[in-house]
C-alpha cells in the first residue's frame, strides 16, 4: 500500500550495525537471507512500499557489503557509520546529519526485522500527522516475558518498563515494544541530544525519548503492528524461524492468487518467485532465485528450479532440476531426473528422463530420449547444441557440441554425434555390433579358473 500522504517528508533511519556475535557469522547479521534476499533489503522494500523519501542507513560491520545490499531504485539511502556501540539513541545520532535536514516524520527502525510491512510504518505516521510528537510500533505478545512493556494510560503511552524493571502488574502487560519509533521530525534532534546514559551499562536508549517528550509537554501513544511483523534476528534458531515466517507469508499470497500447493509447508519459494494462476506445485519443491512459472504449469514432487523459466501448460519432474537460462516452452515436458541449464526447450518438446540438457536449443515438438546428454563443455569453452522441430534423439545418446541435428532428424540410441545431421537424416554414431558365439562361456571359465588359483594360493 503506498502512503497516500505526499505532503510530510520523512527519513527512516536504519540501525544497521551491530556486530552480530551471537550470529556467530562471518558477516554482518543483516546481510543472511530471508528467502534469498538479505534482511536489509527486506527492510528498504518495505519503507519504499510505504512511500519513505530517503533512508539513514547506519552502519558498522561489513559497512560497504551492507549498503550495497541496501541499494533500491525506489528510494534514496545515505550511509552513516556508528563509531561506538553505545545503544540504540546513539546509533541512531550517527545519522544526525540527515535528521538536521528538518523532515517532517523520522523513523527509527532495526535493520534484524526483515517481516515488517508498510502498514505499521504508514500507520505510525498517520498519528504523528493527528498531532502527536512519538509513535512507539508495539505489539501484543502471546509471551511477553523479556519483553519491554508498553504502559499506556487513557490513551497515552506514559512509559516503557523494561521486564527486569517491571512490577508483577505491569509484567502482566502482553503489550510490548517493538523497538521501532515514529518522531516529530522537527524536534527529533533536540529530543535525542537529551537522552542520557545513566544506567548500568552506560549506553544511550531510545526507549528514554518517551518520558524526555513527556516532560516538556509532547504527547506519546503507541500503535499495534502484527507480532510476526517486528520478530528481530539475533541467532540462526531466530533466523531459522523467521525464514519460516516468511515461507508461509510468501505461499499464502501465491495460494489466494490462484496457486495450488499439494503440501505448501513443504514448497520453499525466493523473494522474487513469480507463479501465475492454475499452476499446481506438488510437496518438496525449492525455488531459487528469478524462476517465472506460467499458468497452467506443473511442477511435480522433488523438483528444483532457479533462474528458470517454465511457460503455460509445461510439466516439470518429478526430481527435475532446472538451472540458470532453462526456458521451457509451452506445453513442453522436462521429467524425472533430468537437469537443463541455459537451454530452450521448444513448445510441446519432451525431455523426459534421465538426461542433461546444456547449452542448447530444442525444437517443437522434438523428443529427447533417455540418458541423452549434450556434451556442452570442452575443459575450456562451452558450445552450443541446437536441435531442430521434430527431431528425435535416441536413448543414451551423446552430442558433441558444436552440432546441429536438422528439423524431422532421428539420432539412433547410443549414439555419438559430432557432425550436424541434416533435416530428415537418420545418424548413426555407434561401432557395428558383432556376436562372438560362445566366448561368455569361455570367459567365465577363466575368470572361475583364475578365481579359484587365487584362492588355493591364500591357503
Amino acid at each position: 500500500m503506498q502512503n497516500t500522504e505526499t505532503k510530510r517528508s520523512c527519513l527512516a533511519v536504519i540501525l544497521a550495525a551491530g556486530e552480530s556475535t551471537r550470529m556467530k557469522s562471518s558477516m554482518s547479521k543483516v546481510l543472511h537471507p530471508i528467502g534469498n534476499k538479505p534482511m536489509i533489503a527486506h527492510v528498504v522494500d518495505a519503507l519504499a512500499t510505504a512511500g519513505i523519501d530517503d533512508v539513514a542507513l547506519v552502519l558498522g560491520r561489513d559497512a560497504e557489503k551492507v549498503a550495497t545490499a541496501a541499494k533500491n531504485p525506489s528510494i534514496n539511502v545515505s550511509t552513516y557509520i556508528q563509531k561506538e556501540r553505545l545503544g540504540t539513541a546513539n546509533a541512531a545520532l550517527a545519522a544526525r546529519e540527515a535528521i538536521a535536514s528538518g523532515y517532517d516524520d523520522v523513523l527509527v527502525i532495526f535493520g534484524d526485522t526483515p517481516l515488517i510491512t508498510d502498514g505499521p510504518l504508514n500507520a505510525a505516521r498517520e498519528k504523528l500527522r493527528a498531532g502527536n510528537d512519538v509513535v512507539v510500533i508495539g505489539f501484543m505478545a502471546q509471551d511477553p516475558s523479556g519483553y519491554g512493556r508498553l504502559i499506556v494510560e487513557n490513551g497515552e503511552l506514559v512509559a516503557i518498563r523494561e521486564h527486569k524493571d517491571a512490577t508483577e502488574a505491569e509484567r502482566a502487560i502482553a503489550y510490548c515494544n517493538g523497538g521501532l519509533m515514529a518522531i516529530n521530525g522537527r524536534r527529533a534532534l533536540e529530543w535525542l541530544d537529551k537522552i542520557g546514559n545513566d544506567n548500568v551499562k552506560g549506553e544511550y536508549y531510545l526507549t528514554d525519548l518517551v518520558e524526555i517528550v513527556r516532560s516538556e509537554g509532547g504527547k506519546a501513544i503507541a500503535v499495534e503492528a502484527p507480532e510476526e511483523e517486528l520478530t528481530g534476528c539475533n541467532t540462526r534458531a531466530e533466523l531459522a524461524f523467521i525464514e519460516r515466517l516468511w515461507q508461509e507469508r510468501k505461499r499464502l499470497e501465491l495460494m489466494l492468487d490462484g496457486v495450488s500447493m499439494i503440501a505448501p509447508e513443504t514448497v520453499f519459494l525466493s523473494f522474487d518467485t513469480q507463479i501465475g494462476r492454475d499452476v499446481t506445485i506438488e510437496p518438496n519443491v525449492v525455488f531459487g532465485p528469478g524462476v517465472i512459472v506460467e499458468s497452467g504449469a506443473v511442477v511435480h514432487a522433488f523438483s528444483h528450479l532457479e533462474g528458470a523459466i517454465v511457460r503455460s501448460g509445461a510439466s516439470v519432474g518429478p526430481y527435475a532440476r532446472l538451472r540458470p537460462g532453462a526456458d521451457l516452452g509451452a506445453g513442453s515436458k522436462v521429467g524425472n531426473f533430468c537437469e537443463v541449464k541455459q537451454a530452450s526447450i521448444g513448445e510441446g518438446a519432451k525431455v523426459n528422463h534421465l538426461t542433461y540438457i546444456g547449452d542448447a536449443f530444442i525444437g517443437a515438438r522434438s523428443n529427447i530420449g533417455a540418458g541423452t546428454i549434450t556434451c556442452n563443455y570442452d575443459g575450456i569453452n562451452k558450445h552450443i547444441t541446437r536441435i531442430g522441430e521434430d527431431a528425435f534423439i535416441g536413448s543414451n545418446s551423446a552430442l558433441v557440441a558444436p552440432v546441429e541435428i536438422g528439423n524431422g532428424a532421428y539420432v539412433a540410441s547410443g549414439s555419438v554425434v559430432t557432425v550436424n545431421v541434416p533435416d530428415d537424416a537418420v545418424a548413426f554414431g555407434r561401432a557395428r555390433q558383432e556376436n562372438k558365439e560362445g566366448r561368455a562361456r569361455l570367459i567365465r571359465e577363466r575368470s572361475l579358473a583364475i578365481k579359484a588359483a587365487k584362492k588355493k594360493a591364500a591357503e
